[in-house]
């Protein structure tokens, strides 16, 4: 019989490098048409040369072009009927079994052939996070360097802000610029209340935040009124320095007369929340979960979540707050670096006993006293993605300031921390989120009177090397693919996601003889289609940057603002371009007066959402906001059409001569939030504060 009723399947190389592939005649790759009655196990032959190839067994090609690059396949090609039995896939010598349904297959090269370079990691700047990524390196088999490297590195490791190495022009450093800045306490809360404002039902797991000094008029007139509306009701509320970390600085109030407004003479800039009174109790004490999140990249935007945390637990049992005992932080503040200290603070070698556990020892517990942990989980991974959302829109400013399109700059990527609180009702809520999650694996401990030192933490090192070394694997540069989209099914995400048996850790890799699946589950672009209507400011933003110009600045000036309503058609009779220069000139006076020590003058990305919502409510009067904005961004959308080219945003650089004028405005009013109706919209805008340089040991 010929070839064709045999089935049989040739194997052949692909030419690299661009080469032309040869084709077998009669042969048809795109048409694996099963012909009649042939249901054999198809054999396969290699395709011989008339000579001998100089460079078989050396892994290289004609005019030894590499075989092993990422470029190089081979492929099966099934001749016949394109029939296979079923079975798993199986190699012996020259023949092959293949998948059923399978007619060709394009394996890449063996690695065997040519072992490929190690991925090298500069780790000169990990700081405290130096030990776990160790660790993590050497798991992968890959190569440190410890004090930098002349050469560019695959992968710099930052200890706290992107710009721990000002001269990277390459490869791929695990911290986003501006992320610092954008998640500090004011930031954090400004990007929550946008979108508490657009979708309230979405966003109700963040709690109710007002921001100091500028908002303590309208905190102190909101708590008035709800007393004298629920006269027993005595509302308690967590007071957070804007760039406090380690807990450092929290205090509790229950009046407004209670704050400390000042620091010697400047006004203290912080936030002060609405505290949870009822939050789940283990062990008659609180606690909170850190979930460690990555951000693989902006755009696409990709999120994935550790399978594994921690829970860190206070160290006095829980009491409602009082004003006998709001000053017990032992009792309700669970920050580690505070409870370690008191005297009850246990240091355990179980996952499940302690003051500081895994996760999946407490949803385990939770599990056994019939908790549907399915359902928590779920709410836990809908309050990360919600959260990243918020905060992506500012933080792409701030990347195209840092790496403009076009510049020679690293990816980026970041470990996030975020601190999840669990109510009674087993709802969660944000407390914060850290960008520089600490990563120490061992804790300091009295080994004698007197003596301490630092030994191994067992639980951290469980949950971060595993969360280091995924993150690497994830951004190994040899081992790209291709993003995962999925449905959320309607009684929440997976079952194999959620961590609920402490003793069904993956084994360590010495154990394997390989390295155990991965910890970190992607949950965006997965679950898209449940998430993606929220991005509406994320379009917004993506205007403010087409008309910042090409200079990489963080600020719109008034000409590209003017630019931005002419060329969207957004002025009228009725609402002129002087009109428009008044607008620009209120709201940009307005936020240099809430950040008075910045240097750049301008219109910030809060700024710009401000006037965006203001010029939405304007066109769309009868629509609900979120309808409103929806509609703008369409209108200005299709007026703009496609991205602008690198030289038309030239054209729209401002010139910063015209904003010289609009910082010797008239003095900014003490309270903005009082008064006219218009002054008390300003109330909800989100100031952008300026950065600022941080401890280089600060992590949370």
């Amino acid at each position: 019989m010929s070839d064709r009723h045999h089935g049989k399947v040739k194997i052949h190389q692909m030419k690299p490098c661009g080469e032309a592939e040869d084709e077998e005649p009669g042969s048809s790759p795109s048409d694996p048409t099963p012909g009649p009655g042939s249901s054999d196990l198809p054999t396969l032959r290699r395709r011989s040369r008339s000579k001998p190839d100089p460079d078989a067994g050396s892994g290289r090609g004609p005019a030894g072009k590499n075989l092993n690059s990422p470029g190089c396949e081979q492929t099966l090609e099934v001749k016949g009927t394109g029939k296979v039995p079923h079975g798993k896939s199986e190699t012996n010598g020259n023949y092959v079994a293949v998948q059923e349904g399978r007619s060709i297959l394009e394996p890449r090269c063996q690695e065997g052939l040519r072992k490929r370079r190690a991925v090298t990691v500069d780790t000169s700047k990990a700081k405290t996070s130096l030990e776990a990524l160790k660790l993590s390196i050497k798991q992968l088999k890959w190569k440190e360097f410890p004090l930098g490297r002349r050469a560019p590195c695959d992968i710099y490791w930052h200890g706290v802000s992107f710009h721990d190495n000002e001269h990277i022009v390459s490869g791929q450093v695990n911290k986003f610029p501006g992320m610092v800045e954008m998640l500090r306490k004011i930031n954090l809360s400004r990007a929550m209340r946008t979108m508490q404002q657009l979708f309230p039902e979405e966003y109700d797991f963040y709690p109710r935040s007002w921001i100091l000094p500028e908002e303590y008029q309208q905190f102190s007139a909101q708590i008035r009124l709800g007393k004298e509306n629920e006269t027993t009701l005595t509302p308690t509320f967590i007071v957070k320095p804007d760039g406090g970390s380690q807990g450092d600085g929290i205090y509790l109030i229950r009046d407004p007369s209670d704050l400390k407004l000042m620091v010697g003479s400047q006004a203290k800039q912080a936030v002060v929340q609405e505290y949870i009174p009822k939050p789940l109790l283990i062990d008659k004490l609180k606690f909170d979960i850190r979930l460690y999140v990555l951000i693989r990249s902006l755009e696409p935007l990709e999120i994935y979540i550790a399978k594994e945390g921690l829970t860190r637990f206070c160290t006095e049992p829980y009491q409602e707050p009082s004003q006998k005992n709001l000053s017990h932080v032992f009792m309700h503040l669970t920050n580690y670096s505070l409870n370690v200290h008191s005297g009850n603070f246990v240091h355990s070698d179980s996952q499940s006993t302690g003051s500081k556990r895994t996760l999946s020892s407490v949803l385990y517990r939770l599990a056994a006293k019939g908790v549907d942990i399915k359902r928590v989980w779920s709410d836990i991974i809908a309050l990360v993605i919600k959260t990243v959302i918020a905060v992506v829109p500012e933080l792409k400013v701030y990347y195209q300031a840092d790496i403009p399109p076009g510049k020679p700059g690293p990816t980026c990527f970041q470990v996030l921390g975020f601190d999840i609180l669990l109510m009674k009702n087993l709802k969660p809520v944000l407390l914060e989120v850290n960008s520089n999650p600490s990563m120490r694996i061992e804790h300091e401990q009295e080994v004698a009177p007197g003596v301490f030192e630092y030994v191994p933490s067992p639980v951290d090192e469980e949950v971060k090397v595993g969360v280091i070394r995924d993150t690497l694997r994830l951004m190994d540069p040899f081992n790209k693919k291709p993003a995962l989209v999925s449905q959320l099914k309607p009684g929440g995400f997976e079952a194999e996601e959620i961590p609920v048996n402490p003793e069904s850790q993956s084994r360590s890799p010495d154990e394997m003889g390989n390295l155990p699946s991965l910890c970190l589950k992607q949950v965006y672009p997965k679950y898209t289609k449940q998430f993606n209507y929220l991005r509406l400011v994320e379009r917004i933003a993506a205007l403010f940057i087409r008309f910042l110009g090409v200079k990489g600045n963080m600020r719109l000036g008034p000409t590209a603002f003017r630019t931005f309503i002419r060329t969207c058609k957004l002025s009228s009779s009725s609402f002129s371009m002087a009109s428009v220069d008044i607008l620009y000139i209120d709201i940009t006076r307005r936020w240099s007066c809430a950040v008075p020590d910045s240097r750049e003058a301008g219109m910030g990305p809060q700024a710009f959402i401000e006037a965006f919502f203001y010029l939405a409510g304007r066109r769309f009067k009868s629509l609900a906001l979120r309808e409103q904005v929806a509609a703008l961004l369409s209108l200005c959308e299709s007026q703009l059409g496609p991205p602008l080219s690198a030289e038309d945003r030239r054209s729209l650089s401002c010139s910063r001569a015209l904003l010289r004028p609009i910082r010797t405005q008239t003095l900014c009013p003490p309270h903005p939030q009082l008064g006219s109706p218009a002054s008390q919209r300003r109330a909800a805008s989100h100031q952008r504060l300026k950065p600022r340089t941080l401890r280089a040991n600060v992590e949370n």
